[in-house]
């Protein structure tokens, strides 16, 4: 059995303990017909990976075992096809989501929600893992990449990018809407563009000044400082811009996700990218608390089109595999601008 590189997970752990160790382990290989084998090129680092290495998210079932090869956003080339696939063929670029393989039968694949599949795998959650040289896909969970994208370029679109795209898109965009986007990184940095794609206006918020500079470079209207002092953040956001018409959340934290609700007009949507408890809202106010979760291979499809298209830029930094644990808690020290891209 042919052999390939890996940093493989065997036991949870503080990210400052290295607990991915390079391992080699068995090679893929295709086991269906209708399965492609990928070399990968590039994959992206994503902060849910180090809640998930570091044991945060045990009580939700995350990592489903050990021992694991992380990494959920991936691009490379088909290497090889099996019998059956006819979308794809040998010499082809491709990338997969966080979704590996869903059952395609339940009420949410028929609805286009493939995502939400009760009977979903998640890539990066067993040894089958973006952290890697090789994965096999079926034909119908990966996407076609063009030739131009780069593969630093390509990778976090199928994390961060169809988050970002998503969650957009279920605030409801349009002209001169006024959306206010909570942390600005890997993913919120892409929402921007894809916000201001659809004419919003976009205001910007996060307690790193270099991410909010990105955001201005890449077109909000205006980046402000989170604070912690609620009532003092409140009453700068409302003298210089009123009540948002609109909010995401992606920072993890509870605090911005009840400051993002305080900062909409009544009526207005905020809609949340992250894990977090409960939060709590006035009825009266008829505030729409709406959740999203990446998106179906149709969604992967049209981020790809929309970044060919409109020119999205992606902010990354590139680190070759066996230093995945430095930068993972570089990523933990926000030390990453925006996305981090792992090279096998």
């Amino acid at each position: 059995m042919d052999k390939m590189r890996a940093m493989v997970l065997s036991e949870c752990a503080v990210i400052e303990t290295n607990p991915l160790k390079l391992t080699e382990i068995d090679r893929h290989k295709i086991e269906r017909t209708n399965e492609i084998l990928l070399k990968i090129e590039a994959c992206g680092v994503c902060h849910s990976q180090l809640h998930g290495i570091e044991g945060d998210w045990k009580e939700l079932g995350i990592p489903p075992q050990l021992p694991t090869v992380p990494g959920h956003e991936v691009v490379g080339k088909v290497v090889e096809v099996g019998s059956g696939v006819t979308k794809f063929k040998v010499g082809d670029r491709a990338g997969i989501t966080p979704l590996l393989e869903a059952c395609k039968e339940c009420q949410y694949c028929k609805e286009g929600k493939e995502y939400l599949c009760e009977s979903s795998i998640i890539l990066g959650e067993t040894l089958k893992g973006g952290y890697t040289e090789y994965v096999t896909v079926t034909e119908d969970f990966a996407t076609k990449v063009p030739d131009s994208m780069k593969p630093e370029y390509a990778a976090p679109l199928f994390c961060a990018g169809i988050t970002a795209y998503k969650a957009v898109k279920a605030a409801e965009p349009q002209t001169h809407k006024k959306i206010g986007i909570f942390g600005i990184g890997g993913v919120g940095h892409m929402a921007v563009q894809f916000a201001k794609v659809k004419d919003c206006d976009v205001i910007a918020f996060s307690r790193s000044q270099s991410h909010l500079d990105v955001a201005k470079r890449l077109g909000a209207i205006d980046a402000i400082q989170f604070s912690e002092n609620q009532e003092e953040f409140l009453e700068k956001l409302k003298e210089k811009h009123g009540f948002l018409d609109a909010a995401i959340v992606f920072a993890p934290a509870d605090i911005v996700t009840d400051t993002a609700i305080k900062a909409i007009k009544k009526g207005g949507m905020v809609v949340i990218a992250t894990i977090g408890k409960n939060p709590s809202f006035v009825a009266f106010e008829e505030k729409t608390i709406r959740g999203t979760l990446i998106g179906s291979t149709k969604d992967m499809e049209e981020v790809i089109k929309t970044c060919d298209e409109k020119n999205i830029e992606v902010v990354s930094e590139v680190f070759p595999l066996e230093d995945a644990n430095k930068v993972l808690k570089k990523l933990k020290d926000s030390e990453i601008e925006a996305r981090a891209v792992l090279i096998p």
